[in-house]
């Protein structure tokens, strides 16, 4: 993870096994729509991947993994689970979450309903004099934004980001989130924020319903996700959460199964197409994938494989043209389009070695792909 955006640690993790038990989503079953994944015959480097692998999942150093998934090509080389955990069972996103809004963000720029570079319409930054009104879609996408907002701090309980998960901010998070001052001019600077994400799930839902009603406003965006990405890209399994305001927690709060992570990837490897369809614009998945402004890591809630002070891949160790979603604590999608590559990797590495050793062990198995 980047260096402003540190381990949570424990505490935020045990609270979030508390909320995924709340929700009995672990060990849900696929629908009866769920499309069928081929499995790849043995490949000529079989060996070598399985050590890869066993490197990755049986190696504490690395911390837990509870799922490792490899597509290539299109179709299944790997895929493991450790003890309890299986294909059917639900594991959550963390900031994996992000990438699944930046996409349906882009199916709202292509409805119309927002736009890239014009001022986001949020009523509570329209005020006369409120240089928050500057702020653009498209710098909330790169984190970019300027506001105030502190990932991670000592004490841990005092971050922005544990307050509107878990304490004074849970009950509406995108108004804690879009309440912060400005810290710097909006585009001035990168600072990853999963305030943000809240904001932009917000501000999704406010297209969908003008009603405060959050079972009203937690409807028109689940509708809006079922009928959008759900559907036609065939994530069975997606499932997210909202906070009693109705906002979807787009930051951190969902849940699929490895195999639609892998699906999800594999439909921004193919630039937004899967089975046959083409779920969101070509065009949108080359902004996601284009480095910002303030950080060549950085594309539209989305990491990439170039050199920067808060890279969370592993630039200089695969493509530049490899990209990935990254979750706290070892979450990862990493999709390589030249090596026509997606690999899942989910499970628990709290501390800042085991990641740094699992990339390694991430490093090593992408190599073995050509391309």
């Amino acid at each position: 993870m980047p260096s402003n955006f540190k381990s949570i640690t424990i505490i935020c993790a045990s609270l979030a096994l508390l909320s995924l038990a709340a929700w009995g989503l672990s060990g849900a079953a696929l629908s009866d729509t769920a499309p069928s994944y081929p499995i790849a015959p043995a490949i000529s480097h079989e060996s070598a991947l399985n050590d890869a692998v066993d490197a990755i999942v049986a190696n504490a150093d690395m911390g837990e993994t509870r799922a490792l998934l490899v597509m290539h090509r299109g179709k299944i080389v790997v895929e493991r689970y450790a003890p309890g955990y299986g294909p059917e069972t639900m594991l959550p996103s963390w900031s994996i979450a992000k990438s699944v809004t930046a996409v349906l963000v882009g199916l709202m720029v292509a409805d119309g309903r927002l736009a890239l570079d014009a001022p986001v319409p949020l009523p509570a930054w329209s005020q006369p004099g409120d240089p928050r009104g500057r702020i653009t879609l498209r710098q909330l996408l790169t984190m970019s934004s300027g506001l105030a907002h502190v990932e991670d701090t000592e004490p841990l309980a005092t971050a922005d980001t544990i307050r509107m998960l878990f304490t004074d901010g849970a009950r509406d998070m995108a108004a804690f989130a879009r309440s912060k001052p400005l810290a710097d001019p909006p585009g001035a600077a990168f600072s990853y924020s999963s305030g943000t994400s809240l904001i932009l799930a917000d501000l999704m839902t406010r297209q969908l319903t003008a009603s405060d009603d959050p079972a009203v406003r937690q409807r028109a965006m689940a509708t809006f996700v079922e009928g959008r990405l759900i559907r036609p890209a065939k994530l069975a399994s997606l499932t997210a959460e909202y906070d009693r305001a109705g906002t979807f927690i787009g930051g951190s709060f969902l849940h699929m199964t490895a195999r639609d992570y892998a699906r999800f990837g594999e439909m921004l490897r193919l630039r937004g197409r899967i089975g046959g369809q083409q779920v969101v614009a070509e065009r949108w998945i080359d902004l996601m994938t284009t480095p910002s402004r303030r950080n060549a890591a950085y594309g539209l809630h989305l990491w990439l494989n170039r050199a920067s002070s808060d890279s969370a891949l592993i630039p200089g160790q695969a493509p530049d043209s490899l990209f990935g979603c990254v979750g706290h604590g070892g979450q990862y999608i990493l999709v390589s389009p030249r090596q026509k590559l997606t690999v899942v990797r989910l499970g628990m590495s709290p501390h800042k070695e085991q990641r740094d050793a699992l990339k390694a062990g991430l490093a090593n198995l992408v190599a073995l792909f050509p391309g």
